[in-house]
């Protein structure tokens, strides 16, 4: 190519390195923002050991919450 000198070449170098790492930047950025955030799950108690646990996660019996299946056992049938 001539004309085109080796400072003129690495400035070339350089500016599609810029334009390459500010369009990376940007897709980054708009994928971010279109991720939904998870909703925050309740958190209840083990009515046996006071654990706090997920709501999803715990083991329900009437209007009461447990850890585990023991727990609930040892709840007794009215737990």
């Amino acid at each position: 190519m001539p004309g085109l000198t080796l400072s003129k070449l690495l400035l070339l170098i350089l500016v599609v390195l810029a334009a390459w790492w500010l369009v990376k930047g940007f897709r980054r950025r708009g994928a971010a923002k279109g991720a939904p955030e998870a909703a925050p799950e309740q958190m209840v108690t083990c009515d046996h050991c006071g654990l706090y646990l997920p709501r999803g996660e715990a083991i329900s019996a009437g209007d009461k919450f447990f850890c585990c299946d023991e727990h609930r056992r040892l709840a007794g049938p009215a737990g």
